[in-house]
């Protein structure tokens, strides 16, 4: 969810278009000449021209092809959108000429010659103008999962998983006492909302204290030292969810004596980095976040990795969620990234990249003679370079095959191997429909050379009933043939196949942590549910991840490696989905909190316990006791549960008596088999009866259930669903909001608590299989208050005023 930052006053807005103007020159008829608009991305070259800068951001975002809110959509400041100015040299000094052009400076970044801006669209272009700017580029929303005391009314069933209670239980009896844990994330008390949509959110800190849910002056349990708040996402229209305020809450169920320190890393990347030095700086032992950004580089150390390991140098453990993006298709193969050692050029595209080519210079020159006063460079394309996906030398394939289910979001990361400031290639994306249309305008054609950022990125939604093929097409405009890799980032869901759904001819397919989560000082946490130890999420990304370069330290590229890091990813596991007082769904009256997003804090809090319990131990020995002493989850390998779920009491055990106990296996990919070659082989005399047609997998409808929107007297509403497949004989999967899928009969009946909700069904037959796209109903329940609860909440409403 993107942070909004409050309106801002009348007099900052007239005063940056008044410098403005006044230092413009003029022209033949005395208006203002517009700078040009050259260093602009595509997609803020567009969203300068008169014709969208003025348009509501729902229309901004439809025309732009990008996620309307949440991760992918334009970070903003009301009515501004935070953009990175990328500088070849003098970044700070430019800072008045950036506050002329119209823009309120967020961050000054001098280490990577980089300013965070809030801009408005219409000044995107002066911005762009400033001398020495290289690049200017959006910013996007990034990824983002018992007894009162001494833990409050709410304890996430984590601290009984971890074996967090009985560690607490042991000699000395180690609560986390003296120990600080940083935490960041998107805001901590700014939320007005539930995080699911449902109503107002269920609790402020001011609650969450006098419950023991946070440690406070008015905590009943004694742990009275309040959350310390270093920066919080400001509030606004559209403000942070408080999942900050969830992550706090887990790690006080874990270690109730441990300090607390919040900030936010919803600011944009290099404040992100500059606040984990700030949570070191302030004390913290233990750092935990679990945000990521789409830009962050796969194949070297971010400025994200560069703050964490000076904290993990200077004495902080940290921990990050290892991401919800692994895809398992109808076979179960983990499917959510693609990567080739080289760039297979076949020397060719597909005739609708050409067709593209001559359409957007006829739009650009037709903008052009519509707004003669705004320059903006025409962009051509070098359709002849797309990359083979096929490995096999003796066919070529320039698509790839990904199916979107109904109503998604596709989110690709597309990056290949060179240094952040040492960018030689540039390399261009898109997404094509099945028959040939266009879908991402203005998306995936970054100049990479100005940007110095070996990254492209697409975003479009399937706004259809049924699951809709898309092709991606990848396009050397210019450079070398450099290793590529695209991640497929859906939160765990919305793809439900791929063209190339298995590692094959040194293609390697699956491996989805990326950023810094995956740095080598950085303890990537898994996800692992509250009530099943036998198996990860299926969601929680899976490993290992390799590096090619030296870390991003400034504005000089790093050196390439003398040989690829390779590093064991994830690092562990712990819960997810256990209970908070507020976040982030509602099921059966709790709120749960799922995600590597929950399990990062999980293993934060038991690295606080094993802290109190020996004050000495390093970053390095809290990380071997809490790998190396985990359990095992069923039959799963460690590249997706790393050594296993947490286990507190061998981690303070082991933390005390200095043996940490062997570790666990190292995650490498899997050996990925030669592409198949064509056998020639004598042709038979005998002729063979014709082959069994192939089993064809069911498909599966709803065929009756409640309304869109549903409204009810009563605390639950009895949701009945009916269910058909085009195959006799077929069963049913059910699937209700985040739960798992499970069998069901035709007829399923539910009882559900207002919000929204969302049903997944799919057929299966005993010979085909299972429905690879199953049906999807999302509906609404809202509950009508009688006339005593109506009185009885106004009458709460004026005593809480």
């Amino acid at each position: 969810m993107p942070g909004k930052a409050p309106l801002l006053r009348a007099g900052l807005i007239f005063g940056g278009f008044a410098a403005l103007f006044s230092a413009a020159p003029t022209g033949a008829l005395g208006a203002p000449a517009l700078p040009s608009g050259e260093g602009l991305s595509p997609r803020l070259a567009q969203l300068a021209k008169p014709s969208l800068h003025r348009a509501s951001h729902f229309r901004q975002a439809k025309a732009l092809g990008i996620a309307r809110s949440g991760p992918g959509s334009l970070l903003r400041e009301g009515e501004r959108v935070v953009v990175e100015a990328r500088f070849d040299r003098g970044a700070a000094a430019a800072v008045a000429s950036l506050r002329a052009a119209g823009a309120r400076i967020l961050n000054v970044s001098p280490r990577y010659q980089r300013v965070t801006l809030a801009v408005a669209p219409s000044d995107l272009a002066a911005v762009a103008g400033v001398p020495r700017v290289e690049a200017v580029q959006e910013v996007r929303a990034p990824l983002l999962r018992a007894e009162e005391c001494p833990s409050g009314e709410i304890v996430s069933e984590g601290d009984a998983q971890l074996r967090a209670v009985e560690a607490r239980a042991l000699e000395g009896e180690p609560d986390g006492s003296g120990v600080t844990v940083g935490i960041l994330s998107d805001s901590f008390d700014q939320a007005t909302e539930a995080a699911d949509g449902s109503g107002p959110v269920a609790t402020h800190a001011k609650q969450d204290v006098e419950a023991g849910d946070l440690p406070g002056a008015k905590n009943p349990c004694g742990f009275l030292t309040p959350v310390n708040v270093l920066e919080d996402l400001p509030s606004g229209p559209e403000e942070g969810a408080d999942e900050g305020r969830g992550m706090t809450q887990i790690v006080h169920d874990l270690a109730p004596g441990a300090d607390l320190d919040f900030a936010t890393a919803f600011t944009g990347l290099t404040e992100f980095a500059e606040n984990v030095e700030a949570l070191a700086t302030a004390g913290a032992n233990v750092i935990a976040d679990d945000v990521a950004y789409f830009e962050e580089p796969f194949f070297q150390e971010g400025p994200v990795g560069v703050a964490i390991r000076k904290a993990t140098e200077g004495g902080a453990a940290y921990f990050s969620a290892a991401g919800n993006d692994n895809l398992i298709d109808g076979a179960g193969r983990d499917i959510a990234s693609w990567e080739t050692p080289e760039y297979r050029d076949a020397g060719s595209c597909p005739g609708p990249l050409t067709e593209l080519s001559e359409i957007r210079l006829e739009e650009e020159e037709q903008e052009q003679e519509e707004f003669p006063e705004v320059e903006f460079p025409l962009i051509g394309l070098n359709a002849q370079h797309c990359i083979d996906f096929d490995p096999s030398a003796a066919t070529s394939d320039r698509t790839f095959r990904i199916t979107v289910e109904p109503h998604e979001l596709l989110t690709l990361d597309v990056q290949w191997a060179e240094p952040w400031e040492g960018v030689e290639s540039d390399i261009d994306a898109y997404l094509f429909s099945s028959s040939g249309i266009w879908l991402t305008p203005e998306q995936g054609t970054d100049d990479n050379l100005k940007t110095q950022q070996p990254v492209e990125i697409m975003q479009w939604e399937n706004e259809t009933n049924s699951s809709q093929s898309v092709q991606l097409l990848i396009n050397r405009y210019s450079g070398g043939l450099p290793r590529i890799k695209s991640i497929l980032l859906q939160n765990g869901g919305g793809v439900s196949s791929v063209e190339y759904p298995e590692s094959i001819g040194g293609d390697i397919v699956g491996p989805a942590i990326f950023g810094h989560s995956g740095d080598a000082s950085t303890i990537s946490v898994a996800a692992v549910p509250f009530d099943d130890n036998t198996e990860p999420e299926e969601y929680s990304s899976r490993g290992p991840v390799t590096h090619y370069f030296g870390p991003v330290t400034g504005t000089e590229p790093a050196e390439a490696l003398e040989s690829p890091e390779a590093l064991s990813k994830p690092d562990l596991a712990a819960t997810d989905c256990g209970v908070t007082s507020f976040f982030a769904f509602e099921e059966l009256g709790d709120w749960r909190f799922c995600g590597t997003s929950a399990a990062a804090p999980h293993a934060a809090g038991v690295a606080a316990l094993a802290l109190d319990a020996e004050p000495a131990a390093t970053p390095a020995e809290l990380r071997e006791a809490e790998v190396n002493s985990g359990r095992a989850v069923g039959a799963f390998g460690s590249c997706a549960v790393g050594g296993g779920l947490v286990d507190a009491v061998e981690t303070v055990q082991a933390v005390t008596s200095g043996e940490p106990g062997p570790a666990p296996e190292a995650c490498t990919p899997p050996p990925s088999p030669p592409p198949n070659e064509p056998e020639v082989k004598e042709p038979e005399v005998v002729v063979q009866p014709p082959p069994p047609p192939p089993a064809i997998r069911p498909n599966t409808f709803i065929r009756s259930h409640p309304a869109k929107v549903v409204h009810t007297r009563r605390r639950r509403f009895k949701a009945v669903f009916r269910f058909a497949s085009d195959q006799p004989g077929a069963e049913f999967e059910c699937r209700m909001d985040r739960g798992r899928f499970q069998g069901c009969p035709p007829r399923w009946v539910r009882r559900l608590l207002s919000g929204r909700h969302v049903i997944r069904v799919r057929a299966r037959d005993i010979t085909a299989g299972v429905d690879a796209t199953p049906a999807v109903f999302r509906f609404k329940v809202r509950r009508i208050l009688s006339a005593v609860e109506r009185l009885h909440r106004r009458r709460s409403h004026r005593a809480g005023a």
